[in-house]
């Protein structure tokens, strides 16, 4: 195949916080209570934030059931930024959009201030990180969601002062609030008013409401739920709670959920919103044409159902993501196995995927990524 030399932009990389980050970055009042490793109460390796053990189930994954360091090296490119060019050389990726590991996990800190604290430090480390090459390092900002007005601040200062492309946040709530809660509507009039969008990305946590917590202890089983249904309720609350009628500007992506239950979701929404428009007075129109106006999925390498999403949801909606360095990632060959999965579908939807709709999503050079290679 020939693809090999179409451009490709990562729409979600991650990255591997140091223990620099906590002790260099985060203002002085508040390092003490800075994420640092722990052993908790069976004497298992976790990570402890502010005064909560957190990351149990994230580092049950990360390690096997022993949960022992030994045989685990973390892939330099997580936090060095000439490791991870070297990486996407490897690969051949263009550009890298990245996301939080340890950040992921600060939606379960519940104390407003503390928050606010540790995403600041969190965007201040990731615009040194990506300011080694800031054409090909991308970031995107950790917002305190606790804090509405700071995360407005903060989002402002991400993208007017660190060049960052977009802001994250989890699909479940935040102190009691869901994603689509009126109290976010000044936080989606900021993002829009700078033309930035808002990435949903689960992550697991240990304390955080995650649908099927419930009824499951076992991590592989709450991460197999968790990813996938987390995402499909913030989406539901995007659409059927109106937040998308009322922020026609509003650009969202849905991130690391897989794509497969894109066309369900969309035809579920749909039909329920034909039985019973009258229930759902703020969707003036089919939901999945708001999908498609202003959301976008993305695809994890090697997902053979692409084919079908692009058939039966569009063409224009899905952005390709490595997930790299986390272990349950493919490296090296993301690409190649991308490829793979890709070769039903027509050579200018493979472009689409791999490239253009990221770079529609967050702005980003196309023709200067093809350039490079």
């Amino acid at each position: 195949m020939t693809d090999a030399r179409l451009p490709v932009i990562d729409a979600d990389g991650h990255v591997t916080e140091p223990p620099t980050v906590w002790t260099e970055y985060v203002e002085e009042a508040y390092r003490g209570r800075a994420p640092r490793f722990a052993l908790d109460e069976h004497g298992y390796p976790c990570q402890v934030v502010g005064d909560r053990i957190a990351m149990r189930d994230a580092m049950l994954l990360t390690l096997g059931p022993e949960r022992s360091f030994a045989g685990y090296t973390p892939r330099a490119g997580g936090f060095d930024p000439a490791a991870r060019l070297a990486d996407l050389d490897t690969e051949g990726i263009d550009v890298a959009v990245l996301y939080p590991s340890i950040g992921l996990y600060f939606s379960d800190v519940q104390d407003a201030g503390l928050q606010a604290a540790l995403c600041r430090a969190y965007n201040r480390w990731l615009a040194d990180y990506c300011r080694l090459a800031p054409s090909r390092l991308v970031g995107v900002a950790l917002l305190p969601l606790l804090d509405v007005d700071e995360s407005m601040r903060e989002l402002e200062n991400a993208v007017e002062r660190l060049g960052f492309r977009g802001a994250f946040m989890r699909p479940n709530p935040y102190g009691g609030r869901p994603i689509h809660h009126p109290v976010y509507d000044r936080l989606w009039n900021c993002a829009e008013s700078l033309g930035v969008p808002i990435a949903v990305h689960e992550g697991l946590s240990d304390t955080m409401p995650t649908l099927g917590r419930d009824r499951f202890d076992n991590a592989a089983i709450r991460h197999v739920l968790s990813h996938p249904f987390e995402q499909m309720a913030a989406c539901a609350g995007f659409v059927l709670a109106g937040v998308l009628e009322r922020h026609p500007r509003l650009r969202v992506v849905f991130l690391e959920s897989g794509c497969g239950w894109l066309p369900y979701w969309l035809e579920r929404m749909d039909e329920h919103w034909e039985t019973w428009r009258a229930l759902l007075p703020l969707v003036r129109q089919p939901p999945s044409e708001y999908f498609r106006r202003q959301c976008m999925i993305s695809m994890d390498p090697g997902e053979a159902i692409v084919e079908a999403v692009v058939r039966h949801a569009g063409e224009d909606l899905i952005v390709w993501a490595s997930d790299y360095p986390h272990p349950d990632a493919t490296f090296p060959g993301a690409v190649t196995k991308t490829l793979a999965v890709l070769e039903p579908v027509p050579a200018s939807v493979r472009r689409k995927i791999l490239a253009e709709n990221a770079s529609r999503l967050y702005g980003l050079d196309v023709a200067a990524a093809t350039a490079r290679r």
